[in-house]
């Protein structure tokens, strides 16, 4: 069966997609900057709430996926940190200068893992040599890649990605960015097994008095009334899509 994993930036989305039949929870925090590590409070709660599996991010911040050296040693200190509170997975990516996978960084935080599965996230789309970089992911021992096929969203990157899994002799290649319910057969015709999508929607705020003329974001255009949520309506519909396009013989 073709698994689902979701993008929550909450605790209460992961409920959510839990209860619409996601197989697994990427946890993140913070939306508009593609998601950073969850706050403390977020992952002891995910802890006690959630029973399938879920992988944190961890991103200390927005931008690119090259880090100074006390923003690694923040990294490090947060894959320990959910190494010993019995996470079954993380997620994490990062870069040297010149685009390509910083080797002996992920060398520790491969170590410093543990028994958790290692998804090297969408650093993957900003390197400057896919394959070689799969590679040498699956010398790491990574888990999994989280990728759109080096594009702006999975649905152009179709053809790196048949390339990727072709080449693949470890790592899961998981496609991700514009994952959908009326595109979900196009990874499936491929031969993807792991689809990651945020399945969300828009969600009006529960505030009925709103201040005008203050804002807390640098972007004055940013509507601070609404916040982005799973649909699980559309976890669910997913779900259902994929049980029908795979395969019976590989049907679980």
């Amino acid at each position: 069966m073709i698994k689902l994993e979701v993008c929550c930036y909450g605790v209460d989305c992961a409920i959510t997609a839990e209860q619409a039949g996601a197989d697994r929870i990427e946890l993140c925090a913070s939306q508009s900057e593609g998601g950073l590590t969850p706050s403390f409070g977020s992952l002891q709660l995910a802890r006690e709430r959630i029973t399938i599996p879920v992988h944190p991010i961890v991103r200390p911040r927005g931008g690119d996926f090259c880090y100074s050296d006390v923003e690694f040693d923040i990294i490090k200190r947060d894959i320990a940190q959910l190494r010993d509170m019995g996470f079954a997975g993380v997620v994490v990516g990062m870069l040297d200068g010149e685009g390509h996978i910083d080797m002996p960084r992920m060398q520790e935080v491969m170590a410093l893992s543990g028994n958790m599965a290692v998804t090297f996230h969408r650093a993957f789309d900003m390197c400057q040599n896919p394959m070689m970089a799969l590679e040498q992911l699956t010398q790491l021992g990574v888990a999994r890649i989280l990728t759109s096929g080096q594009q702006q969203n999975a649905e152009l990157g179709l053809p790196l990605l048949r390339d990727l899994l072709r080449a693949s002799k470890g790592p899961v290649v998981m496609a991700g960015a514009g994952v959908r319910l009326s595109n979900l057969h196009k990874f499936v015709d491929i031969g993807i097994q792991e689809l990651h999508s945020s399945a969300g929607h828009t969600v009006p705020s529960t505030m009925r008095y709103r201040k005008a003329g203050v804002t807390m974001c640098s972007d004055n255009e940013f509507d601070e009334f609404s916040h982005y949520c799973v649909d699980g309506e559309m976890v669910e519909a997913m779900k259902n899509s994929l049980a029908m396009l795979t395969p019976a013989a590989t049907r679980a």
